[in-house]
């Protein structure tokens, strides 16, 4: 056996045995016996027992000291977790907290935007047609633009209104229809035929709805049509004459009480008599039906045509006016009612239909946008049909996603007033494809 002459340990057999050499070992502190691994003092050659930490792997030369540091390695250690778990929690509060501000601002923009939806379809409890013309009034007094004497006079006749539930008729220009007729049987430079419905009073928005009654005068276009018509006589019977806006506010939500289309009437919170609610196809149908006048929504749901154009809603308008009145005549005057026509934002009347000589085809409208004074010119056509293009609406005009007509063909019996008030509870529109 052979051992080692500086600590007289046994060497590994296959080891020569010699002096241990001088030079460092792993351990950074003290050398190493490159052999037996026990230290080596560098000066003296003497030996010592060594203990390694083993978190560190540092060496020490004692027990004692050894499980010094071994402590102050877990001291550490858990100085480093609680550090940790401290900026952990920091963490999830900052975070909580960021995440409440932004739940915060997000409640705030939605009610801000609700709000803002709620004035702009007039369910803000601001409210209706009385509070809206007299504010509009004293404006316009405050303005310099209406006189004392007239706000009063105005206020009184509005008051007037509003007791009877007629209309005032301030709005109101007629026998437009009957000037086109003139008109088309003159002109004769593009227009291969066109197609008119019956006789229609144009109404615009006054005062009092300026901004959200196009609904409502769009109903009135058509109420003054039908009752034009005798055929329509039992069925107005108790609507002689053409009602107020806050008068047909309550003969909707007489039908919704009826029973006629409650989803619709959930929205408005069954009332709209004293809001400035817009109304849409829905309301006029159930209005409509009501009354027992039979009518149809048709639903153009997307474009039928390139560049989001509607050619569909324009064929369809042709058939309508052209179906029961073919012949050769130029200009045919027809007995069919106007239709609503409904779009996101705005509704019109349409009047008529243009076939030009080229195939297109154009829609005659009454926009409760345009004022009297733009239909009286119409009263007075010129030559050069400019007066027309009030009126005139192209392919290419309505781009709008979705466009909804309510289209009038007859009279309902009670049984199929009832029926379709049935109906109404689960009322879907027909879609053109």
């Amino acid at each position: 056996m052979v051992l080692c002459d500086v600590c007289g340990r046994a060497l590994p057999s296959e080891a020569a045995a010699g002096r241990h050499p001088r030079r460092p070992s792993l351990c950074r502190r003290q050398p190493r016996c490159p052999l037996c691994a026990t230290a080596v003092d560098c000066d003296t050659g003497n030996t010592e027992q060594l203990y390694e930490c083993p978190m560190c792997s540092l060496t020490c030369t004692n027990i004692q000291i050894l499980e010094e540091h071994v402590n102050l390695h877990l001291e550490e250690h858990n100085f480093s977790e609680g550090g940790d778990m401290r900026d952990l929690e920091l963490a999830r509060q900052l975070q909580t907290e960021e995440d409440e501000r932004q739940r915060s601002e997000e409640e705030k923009r939605e009610r801000e935007e609700f709000e803002k939806l709620q004035r702009q379809y007039g369910l803000d409890n601001s409210g209706g047609f009385k509070q809206q013309y007299l504010k509009n009034m004293e404006r316009e007094v405050d303005r310099g633009r209406m006189q004392p004497f007239e706000y009063h006079k105005r206020k009184a006749d509005m008051m007037e209104s509003l007791a009877s539930g007629i209309d005032d008729g301030r709005t109101k220009t007629s026998g437009v229809i009957e000037a086109l007729c003139k008109y088309y049987q003159s002109e004769n430079k593009d227009v291969r035929r066109v197609w008119l419905s019956a006789g229609v009073d144009h109404f615009h928005s006054s005062l009092g709805d300026r901004g959200w009654g196009c609904g409502y005068r769009n109903f009135q276009m058509l109420l003054s049509s039908l009752l034009q018509n005798s055929f329509y006589n039992d069925c107005l019977r108790d609507t002689t004459l053409i009602p107020s806006i806050p008068k047909i506010q309550s003969m909707i939500e007489d039908a919704w009480r009826e029973g006629f289309d409650p989803h619709g009437a959930s929205h408005f919170n069954n009332r709209l008599h004293g809001s400035k609610a817009w109304i849409g196809a829905c309301e006029i149908y159930s209005l409509l039906t009501s009354l027992r006048i039979k009518c149809q929504i048709i639903d153009f749901h997307k474009p039928t045509g390139p560049m989001g154009t509607h050619p569909r809603l324009f064929e369809w308008i042709l058939h309508y006016y052209s179906a029961d009145n073919e012949g050769g005549a130029k200009v045919v005057c027809t007995s069919k009612p106007p239709i609503y026509l409904q779009h996101q934002g705005h509704s019109r009347t349409v009047v008529g239909i243009e076939e030009k000589k080229n195939r297109s085809l154009c829609l005659l409208l009454f926009d409760p946008g345009c004022s009297s004074q733009q239909m009286q010119k119409l009263l007075k056509q010129n030559s050069d049909g400019t007066g027309l293009r009030l009126l005139q609406k192209f392919v290419g005009s309505l781009k709008e996603k979705q466009y909804q007509i309510v289209a009038v063909d007859g009279v309902l019996s009670l049984e199929e007033k009832a029926a379709r008030c049935r109906a109404s509870q689960v009322l879907t529109s027909e879609k053109i494809p």
